[in-house]
């Protein structure tokens, strides 16, 4: 297993699986230090202000966003009128890409980015080809039927067999088919985050 690819580096820096698939919780449990010589003698205790950026390139990592994406998320969770983190997790759990990968349909979120990207999946009856695009309660996301027949999915669902995704959504794996029950609470975000540093970093600017 290859502990040195640009993939494996940026988990292990990041010290948590930031992509999703198994073989990086392997990486890590196997070389969880940092990547380059001498991790161990690097690992002084951090400034806030370190400890704050690191996650949110972390966070940042996790949902696949550009800094300008993740910036302007930031702005409009801000601009809410309820809590600044809640409203930030919600976001960026609505996304599209990130929901076909916590509905299990794709095994990463880059893989869910590819998928929704090439056109496979249609929000409604409609063909939406926008990672970004923000779900609501009562949309309903379903694999294209001209879609069906791509191999690429036979892997998907069989891994899918075993898996349990979150209560706000309600997920048919033998149609592909995904609703939108509720928005997502801050407790059935992505528990690996803390957003309050996030929040914390840009607070400072």
């Amino acid at each position: 297993m290859k502990f040195t690819g640009p993939k494996a580096k940026r988990c292990r820096r990041q010290g948590t699986n930031i992509y999703g698939s198994d073989k990086y919780d392997k990486i890590l449990q196997r070389k969880p230090q940092p990547p380059g010589k001498g991790p161990r003698t690097r690992l002084g205790r951090k400034s806030a202000y370190s400890q704050q950026l690191a996650e949110k390139q972390k966070v940042r990592d996790i949902y696949g966003l550009s800094e300008k994406q993740f910036h302007n998320l930031y702005k409009e969770a801000a601009a809410s009128m309820d809590q600044t983190g809640e409203v930030f997790k919600q976001m960026l759990e609505r996304r599209l890409d990130n929901t076909v990968y916590r509905a299990g349909f794709a095994l990463t979120r880059l893989q869910a980015r590819q998928f929704v990207g090439h056109g496979h999946f249609a929000i409604n009856g409609r063909r939406v080809t926008i990672p970004s695009y923000r779900l609501r309660a009562g949309d309903v996301i379903e694999l294209r039927e001209s879609s069906k027949s791509s191999p690429v999915f036979g892997p998907v669902i069989e891994a899918h067999e075993k898996y349990m995704p979150p209560a706000w959504m309600k997920v048919d794996s033998h149609a592909i088919k995904i609703e939108i029950i509720s928005i997502p609470d801050a407790d059935s975000a992505e528990q690996a985050i803390d957003i309050r540093q996030v929040i914390e970093f840009y607070s400072r600017k």
